[in-house]
């Protein structure tokens, strides 16, 4: 690459860091958390700039050599050690996975180790199954205990291979899958076939939360106007165990160019997509998404852990890799990692300009909230500088102008795809191609009638008490885990309701639609969250 091109690009990146600089001789406390940003063009690490801090208590800014927990961009390691084990002829993706995992339970359909890996086997996530029982990602939570919760379930949210739906629970089994093969725990096998080979000698599988790693930096979340630590207690498995840095992922994605582990077959198949009974292709591959951005085709994924978050953004048409990694819960890596994306695709033809957003008095009528009313599922959508957030569950995306008019997202695990229609309805496209239409929640709704009693779901081993006082109704949860968390109930519309879920992650509820008997008697709840669908909790006497 000419100097000049790098030094244009050095100089962008350098302002992409600017909100997270810290001035020369601040005074300690006003110092912040900082962002980490490489990219890779053509093998050659163009740049690779920080700002902000690595420690706040000890005044330690983020360097080159500081390591990160990078959550669920781990997924595609755990995947590609499946692939290693099934060239060896240890399994085949076909392989029920319950031949594999004896202790998983029978639902009565085919569930292979492929549909582990492109997230569409319809298994519930974990995370969500503690939930349900009470649990943040704060507090302690055991291997085992993911697993009791997983095989306590009896049903699946759909048919496997028919939708897609991101669950933690696929890559926790494909990780102990490869500890069971192989004979060795993850990390081992992790470092000994791929880490080794590559030179990636600051990453490890460090699943013990509180295990101390050399040159890791603090995670935090935004507070009050400054930060706080993160508390996070879940032992992480191969869902989202890696600790890494920028550098050693620019080793992994120049293997996509070498194959010096597992050769070109190993590529290729970790970007393999399949496609649905509806015809519409899954944008999720093996532990990797496959989009556009402005016509290039890119392969990519995030994670997203307390106050860590990572996106390793590749765009291999042009030879481009943006890796953009965070200790700061509030930074938006995704969007970073586009931006530095956006500096290489300047001034290239055939591609397309970054979308322009429809004017503020166009998406301002979409604002408030919305109900999808056959699935008793709601979203919020809020109009902020820079065009729309959707909030789904807790999950917010900012859809951006599709090629067909709609507004949609582009990258991330939500998929979606809006159009407002005639009669002020919305039309809303999810996975695999399922369209739904959705309407806008106008009135101030009530309490339902009869909806104070005992509830529980022996799948989630959960019983739920909501107390009603007036027009404030109250949930005293206690799960397997947890006992007496308290959160709040808030109506929607009819008999369908909210409960407000307190997360680390910031604001987060549950859909909750009430069961009702011939007679109208309240028997029952049906729980919809982001990554479980309709949970039944029965009334108790």
């Amino acid at each position: 690459m000419r100097s000049l091109d790098r030094l244009r690009l050095e100089r962008g990146v350098r302002a992409l860091l600017a909100p997270w600089e810290t001035a020369a001789g601040a005074p300690r406390g006003t110092q912040g958390p900082g962002v980490t940003i490489g990219l890779v063009q053509d093998g050659d690490m163009v740049t690779h700039q920080a700002a902000g801090l690595a420690s706040i208590e000890l005044g330690v800014p983020i360097g080159p050599e500081t390591c990160f927990r990078i959550a669920s961009v781990s997924k595609q390691f755990t995947c590609a050690a499946i692939l290693l084990l099934a060239a060896e002829g240890k399994l085949s993706l076909e392989d029920p996975a319950r031949e594999l995992l004896p202790e998983l339970p029978d639902f009565g359909v085919k569930l292979t180790v492929a549909h582990l890996m492109h997230n569409s086997s319809g298994l519930r996530d974990m995370l969500e199954i503690m939930r349900q029982g009470g649990v943040d990602l704060g507090m302690g939570v055991g291997t085992d205990t993911l697993l009791d919760g997983i095989c306590r379930q009896r049903t699946l949210n759909f048919a496997p291979g028919t939708r897609f739906l991101y669950s933690n629970t696929n890559f926790l089994l494909l990780g102990l899958i490869v500890e069971r093969l192989s004979g060795q725990p993850l990390a081992r096998f992790l470092g000994h076939r791929i880490f080794a080979p590559l030179g990636m000698t600051r990453t490890a599988h460090v699943p013990d939360p509180f295990a101390p790693v050399p040159g890791l930096a603090t995670g935090y979340l935004p507070h009050e106007g400054g930060h706080r630590r993160a508390a996070h207690g879940f032992v992480i498995g191969g869902e989202g165990g890696l600790v890494s840095c920028v550098e050693d992922l620019a080793l992994w994605d120049r293997n996509f160019a070498t194959g010096v582990v597992g050769g070109e077959a190993l590529v290729r198949q970790l970007e393999t997509q399949h496609d649905f009974p509806s015809g519409v292709t899954n944008r999720y591959a093996r532990g990797l998404r496959i989009d556009a951005w402005r016509g290039v085709r890119t392969v990519s994924h995030g994670g997203l852990w307390p106050g860590f978050r990572t996106e390793f953004l590749r765009a291999p048409e042009i030879g481009s890799t943006a890796i953009v990694i965070t200790n700061d819960g509030g930074a938006d890596p995704a969007e970073i990692a586009h931006c530095v994306l956006d500096l290489v695709l300047e001034g290239r033809s055939g591609v397309h300009p970054v979308p322009a957003l429809p004017a503020p008095t166009t998406l301002a009528p979409l604002a408030g909230r919305w109900i999808q009313r056959d699935a008793a599922t709601t979203l919020d959508i809020a109009l902020q500088e820079g065009g729309l957030a959707v909030t789904m569950g807790g999950a917010t995306v900012r859809p951006l102008p599709l090629k067909d008019g709609r507004l949609g997202v582009t990258h991330g695990t939500i998929l979606l795809a809006l159009r407002p229609l005639t009669d002020g309805t919305l039309e809303i496209e999810q996975d695999a191609g399922h369209t739904a239409i959705w309407h806008r929640v106008d009135t101030k709704p009530s309490l339902p009638d009869g909806l104070a009693g005992t509830y529980g779901s022996e799948e989630m081993a959960a019983r739920w008490t909501i107390a009603v006082t007036g027009e404030d109704a109250r949930v005293t949860i206690d799960g397997p885990v947890a006992r007496g968390t308290v959160w709040a109930l808030e109506p929607v519309e009819g008999d369908v309701l909210r409960l407000m879920v307190p997360s680390l992650l910031g604001k987060a509820w549950h859909d909750v639609r009430l069961v009702r008997g011939a007679e109208g008697q309240v028997t029952g709840l049906s729980v919809t969250t982001n990554r479980l669908r309709g949970v039944q909790y029965q009334r108790l006497a």
